[in-house]
C-alpha cells in the first residue's frame, strides 16, 4: 500500500514537472526570448501598430538599427491611427535621427494617419497601398462635461485652484470663452507644429500643407498625388527598395529587432495599464491627441 503512494506520488511530481516545462514553454513563444536579430548584412525592419500610446520600445529599436553595423536600410511599417502627441513627436524624432545615417524606408498598412503619418514623413520613402487610409493632418483635443449628471445625482464638486486657468476643460464646470480662446491656441500652436514638420520633411509649402492639413483624410492613392506619400506599394515592394538604396544585391535579409523579454507579471501589468491609459484617453476629462477619431472617421493627429 505505501509503495503505491510512493508511485501516485511520483506520478503526480511528473505530472507536475511536465505542466510546468510546457507553461515555460508556452511563455516563451507568448512572450519572447530574448535577442532574435539574424547576423549579416541586410534591412532592419521595426513595426508600429496599434494607437500610439508610449515611445519607449520603438524608439529603441530604431536607436539599435542606427548602432548596428549589419543593418544597411530600414523598414519601417506603420499600421497606427495616431495617438499622443508627446510619444508621437518622440518616435518622429528617432525616426528623424535615423534617417540621418541610413536610408529609412516606409510600408503604410491599413491605417497610417495622424500621429501614424507624422512618424513617417523623415522617410526618404514613403509607400502606401492604395486603399490606404492616412493624412488626417490636425490635433484633436477631447473634453468631457458630467456637470448635468452630477446634479441628476445629487453630486457637487469643489475646486480649489492656484490660477483661473488651472483647470480649464475640467469636466465639472462648463467652459468659459477663456477657456475656449486658451485651448484654442494650444490646439492651433500643435496644428502648427505639425504643419511645419510636414512642410520640412516632404519639401512642400507651409501654405500648401496648411490646406491640406484639415484634419481630413486621403487614400493611398490621393496622398501619392498630393505629395503625401511617395509611391504605391506593398510591405514587399519596400523591403526590396530599402535593399536597392543600401546597395544590397539581391533580395534583401530582413533583420528583426530583438523580442523584449518579459516575466508574466510584467505583460499583465502592462496589459492592464495600457486599458487604463486608453480608457482614461478616451473617455477621461482631457486629452489632446495626434489620431484619427474612430467615432467620425476624421480628426486630429
Amino acid at each position: 500500500m505505501k509503495k503505491n503512494h510512493i508511485v501516485i506520488g511520483v506520478m503526480i511530481v511528473a505530472a507536475l514537472a511536465l505542466l510546468f516545462t510546457l507553461s515555460i514553454q508556452i511563455a516563451r513563444l507568448i512572450l519572447g526570448d530574448g535577442p532574435m536579430v539574424s547576423s549579416g548584412e541586410g534591412v532592419g525592419y521595426v513595426e508600429v501598430k496599434g494607437p500610439i500610446l508610449e515611445s519607449e520600445e520603438i524608439v529603441k529599436q530604431l536607436s539599435e538599427m542606427r548602432k548596428k553595423t549589419n543593418v544597411k536600410a530600414v523598414v519601417l511599417r506603420i499600421e497606427s491611427p495616431g495617438g499622443v502627441i508627446g510619444p508621437s513627436q518622440e518616435i518622429y524624432e528617432a525616426v528623424k535621427k535615423l534617417a540621418k545615417t541610413k536610408k529609412v524606408v516606409v510600408s503604410m498598412g491599413s491605417v497610417a494617419a495622424s500621429g501614424g503619418y507624422h512618424i513617417a514623413i523623415p522617410a526618404a520613402v514613403i509607400y502606401a497601398n492604395p486603399g490606404t487610409i492616412t493624412g488626417s493632418i490636425g490635433v484633436l483635443m477631447k473634453l468631457a462635461n458630467v456637470e448635468g449628471l452630477m446634479d441628476k445625482v445629487g453630486m457637487k464638486a469643489f475646486t480649489l485652484k492656484s490660477g483661473k486657468f488651472k483647470d480649464a476643460g475640467s469636466p465639472v464646470r462648463a467652459l468659459t470663452d477663456e477657456d475656449r480662446a486658451l485651448l484654442q491656441g494650444v490646439i492651433d500652436n500643435l496644428h502648427a507644429q505639425f504643419v511645419k514638420a510636414v512642410a520640412e520633411a516632404r519639401k512642400l509649402p507651409v501654405e500648401e500643407v496648411r490646406r491640406l492639413a484639415d484634419g481630413r483624410v486621403y487614400t493611398g492613392e490621393q496622398a501619392v498625388s498630393l505629395k503625401l506619400v511617395d509611391r504605391l506599394g506593398t510591405l514587399e515592394d519596400a523591403v526590396e527598395e530599402a535593399g536597392r538604396l543600401a546597395g544590397i544585391k539581391g533580395e534583401p535579409t530582413l533583420l528583426m529587432p530583438p523580442k523584449k523579454r518579459k516575466h508574466l507579471r510584467d505583460y499583465l501589468l502592462e496589459e492592464a495599464s495600457g486599458f487604463f491609459r486608453e480608457t482614461v484617453r478616451r473617455e477621461g476629462g482631457f486629452s489632446v491627441n495626434y489620431e484619427l477619431d474612430p467615432a467620425v472617421g476624421n480628426g486630429g493627429h
